[in-house]
């Protein structure tokens, strides 16, 4: 069988292989780290607006008990149309606290693996710059 013969790279070819996988590595290490900053703000935005909704459905939610009470013990229309409105309030900020709960949590997924993609590249780029300079060459 014949084999197929492959040409032999250049040096510059090399290089200029070597050189562009390192403006790579620094490009996806800035995006990285950009990243992460972006995600962690959203993160504590995020954190923020479900901690505030939870409080408000917790308030509502005594609300609606003290309503419900008030309406039982002296049944007119303003008691009820105030336990009506209390119920239409709770039902709206459970479900924005259900959405925020979830972009909440995809967020948090996305930052886990953007950060441990950052020390990756984090790694090696100090293991690059540590091997460039125990063979004497500066980039």
């Amino acid at each position: 069988m014949a084999k197929s013969k492959r040409a032999i790279a250049k040096s510059a070819a090399v290089t200029k292989n070597i050189e562009t996988a390192l403006a790579s590595l620094g490009i996806a290490k800035v995006a990285g780290d950009g990243a992460v900053a972006k995600r962690s703000k959203d993160g504590k935005s995020l954190a923020a607006a479900t901690k505030r909704l939870s409080r408000k459905r917790a308030i509502l939610t005594k609300r609606k008990r003290i309503s419900a009470k008030r309406a039982r013990t002296s049944p007119s229309g303003e008691t009820r149309k105030a336990l009506r409105g209390v119920i239409k309030e709770l039902a709206t900020t459970k479900k924005l606290l259900v959405k925020a709960r979830a972009a909440k949590d995809i967020n948090a997924v996305e930052l886990t693996a953007l950060k441990a993609a950052q020390r990756r590249a984090t790694a090696y780029t100090k293991a690059i710059a540590h091997a460039e300079k125990s063979l004497g060459k500066a980039t």
